[in-house]
């Protein structure tokens, strides 16, 4: 299984949201950045992605995007494949 990393805040019902979905995947773990305790690390978000809005979720190396990007991408089929690959 693919690492999981996840930008979030503490109260984000999108992050919850995905965070289920992955569970529900067989994520067992997800690496989780706090950008709202850590501005050091909202900025490295928003230059890395492009994005100023939280989650921002990597699995693996592959930048998935919000929250909205992965139900699309598990929607399609794309997820877990993403997940599994070596």
């Amino acid at each position: 299984m693919q690492a999981v990393k996840m930008y979030t805040t503490a109260v984000c019902p999108y992050c919850i949201r995905a965070k289920q979905l992955l569970k529900a995947k067989g994520v067992e773990q997800i690496e989780e950045i706090r950008i709202d305790l850590d501005p050091v690390q909202r900025d490295h978000m928003m230059q890395t992605t492009g994005r100023r809005t939280v989650p921002q979720i990597y699995v693996g190396d592959t930048h998935v995007g919000g929250c909205d990007d992965l139900m699309a991408l598990d929607a399609k089929g794309g997820l877990l494949p993403l997940l599994q690959a070596a």
